[in-house]
């Protein structure tokens, strides 16, 4: 069976299987499949293309192909022995992990590997190979995936693309100088069965829900509006209207389908989007969403367009809020205590496994109605974007600017200016040198009173400073006096002194305030060192920041989970 190659994909295979086990196994017996199940549950065409369509090149000459296996997988991949691979002594190191070698010998032509496992062993394999004869020039093609780049296998090189700072440290003289194949360690995820079954809190169904507000263009003339159904519902439209008049507009919405293959109560569902223009400044609108052929329609919702000249505007932001009840609380009570809130951010991290829509499905139904009511614009963090497989759940769901970066993917950094204010929404995930040259040019062509960024990584925090954004990115809000920078990811509450050219300086005219903050319950920290540049710091906490701009002054107010005011400051122009 494994000299043969098989021509169908691993996800047509694996969407397959799963399909049948959804109609042949009751859903309670889902916990309790293994590999001995599947490898029973499995017909040999199945098996054949799981043995042979995750890794495959071609190659000139004979090769001897190394596999780098994780020491912890419990249980060996079960094509592995069965094609001719054969465990040697030899050991591979990182910093972290450690892999037993397997090797096989290939003459000149296809090379096919199969599946890391049915386990979801973030740790995948990984492959060297290296000529048989050391005169002979080796040249692979035709490789899949072929995105991954290839290079020298020694120390210091990197393995996994969604953790690149995690170096080789040891490997056996024998393999130094052989092609490395990097990879990232979501691959394990492709055929990922066991253990791998969720269900949504919050399944879909005919009727609208997950609404939500965001700005892709200019807040004073348009607005987008995204819900969801269950598949039944195959059209979208948006009725709205100016509050206290009759006349009814009408607005189709585009139409997308989501997938989570493992999610067995709620696999597919269907996204709409609406793009509102031509909006009056300043008004007040009010809104349903819903399906004219399902007969099926949201309650009476509103927002307001912002203002041709606002002179002032109030805005809240949170850092990691991982899908949280206790923060949804928190929001909601934001939500009552501020109703001239123009708008939501938060600085990456909104779930825990961007990958997972169930827990989507929980951001959303946690959060209840707020975000219907009043936009959210986000930026993505390393939970939103997970083991190198990206965000794209988070781009299927958010409608945002197109005006980022071209290096970067769309709708992950843009900016947005409402009132005197811009705001440069960055995604701090993806390369720091792809977006450096957009920030200064925002900045550059900006004549806006007030500038803030918002993005995940903190520049400056007592755990993990990034120094690399300290130096790419900070030079820049030093040179065009960005006012304020909003972080989470390292979940404590911090806010700096003004900060400029990386030294605390007397005035808010001259640096920069750098805030952390946290909306996530968890105590996490015992210690929090020393910050000397800090102004104001708690090891734990929920918090949200409610933030006041007009052409004079900016009124800055971080509230715990009781509601209680633990900073606050002004700076004034």
């Amino acid at each position: 069976m494994m000299a043969q190659r098989s021509n169908a994909s691993i996800k047509e295979v694996m969407d397959n299987v799963i399909t049948r086990l959804y109609n042949e196994v009751e859903f309670n017996n889902y916990e309790s499949i293994d590999d001995t199940f599947l490898l029973d549950f499995l017909d040999d065409s199945e098996k054949l293309t799981l043995a042979t369509r995750y890794q495959y090149f071609k190659v000139n000459v004979p090769v001897t192909v190394s596999l780098m296996r994780h020491t912890n997988q419990n249980t060996i991949p079960f094509w592995l022995e069965d094609s001719g691979f054969v465990k040697t002594n030899h050991r591979v190191k990182n910093e972290v992990f450690e892999y037993e070698v397997w090797q096989k010998d290939f003459e000149p032509g296809w090379v096919n590997l199969g599946v890391p496992g049915f386990d979801l062993d973030r740790v995948t394999y990984f492959i060297s190979v290296g000529s048989k004869n050391s005169n002979d020039e080796l040249i692979i093609s035709e490789r899949y995936p072929e995105q991954f780049s290839l290079e020298e296998f020694k120390v210091g090189a990197f393995t996994y693309h969604d953790w690149s700072g995690l170096k080789i440290t040891d490997l056996p003289k024998e393999l130094q100088g052989h092609i490395l194949f990097t990879t990232v360690r979501g691959r394990a995820r492709e055929s990922n069965v066991v253990g791998a079954f969720r269900h949504s809190l919050f399944p879909s169904s005919q009727q609208p829900d997950q609404i939500m507000l965001t700005w892709s263009k200019d807040p004073t003339n348009s607005i987008d509006i995204q819900w969801r159904t269950n598949t039944s519902v195959n059209d979208g439209t948006v009725m709205y209207w100016k509050q206290n008049t009759k006349d009814t507009i009408i607005s189709k919405a585009s139409k997308s389908g989501m997938e989570d293959r493992m999610l067995y109560n709620d696999r597919y569902i269907n996204r709409f989007t609406a793009n509102l223009k031509d909006l009056e400044a300043g008004t007040t609108y009010e809104y349903q969403v819903g399906s004219v052929d399902s007969k099926s329609w949201s309650s009476v919702l509103s927002f307001k367009s912002e203002a041709k000249d606002a002179k002032e505007f109030s805005f809240v932001w949170f850092g990691d809020t991982h899908k949280d009840p206790d923060w949804a609380e928190m929001l909601n009570d934001a939500h009552i205590r501020h109703p001239e809130t123009t708008f939501y951010s938060i600085a990456g991290d909104i779930v825990s496994t961007g990958l997972y829509r169930n827990e989507w499905d929980e951001f959303f139904g946690y959060s209840k109605d707020v975000f219907s009511y009043k936009p959210l614009m986000p930026v993505p963090g390393n939970h939103d974007r997970q083991d190198g497989l990206g965000a794209w759940m988070y781009y299927e769901l958010f409608s945002l600017p197109k005006n980022g970066p071209d290096k970067v993917d769309s709708e992950s950094t843009y900016a947005f200016t409402y009132g005197n204010a811009l705001f440069l929404m960055i995604d701090s995930t993806q390369p720091n040198d792809a977006q450096t040259q957009w920030i200064q040019e925002q900045l550059e062509n900006s004549n806006a009173v007030w500038k803030f960024a918002i993005f995940h990584f903190p520049p400056y925090n007592f755990q993990q400073p990034y120094f690399d954004i300290q130096k790419e990115w900070g030079v820049l809000f030093d040179r065009y006096h960005v006012d304020m920078v909003m972080s989470g990811h390292i979940h404590y509450y911090m806010r700096s002194k003004p900060i400029n050219n990386g030294k605390v300086v007397d005035s808010f005219q001259d640096g920069t305030v750098y805030a952390i903050s946290i909306g996530k319950n968890e105590d996490r920290h015992d210690n929090i060192g020393e910050e000397p540049y800090a102004e104001k710091r708690f090891k734990k906490g929920q918090f949200y920041q409610y933030m006041t701009v007009s052409d004079k002054a900016m009124k800055y107010k971080a509230y715990n989970k009781s509601g209680e005011i633990v900073d606050e400051f002004v700076i004034e122009k």
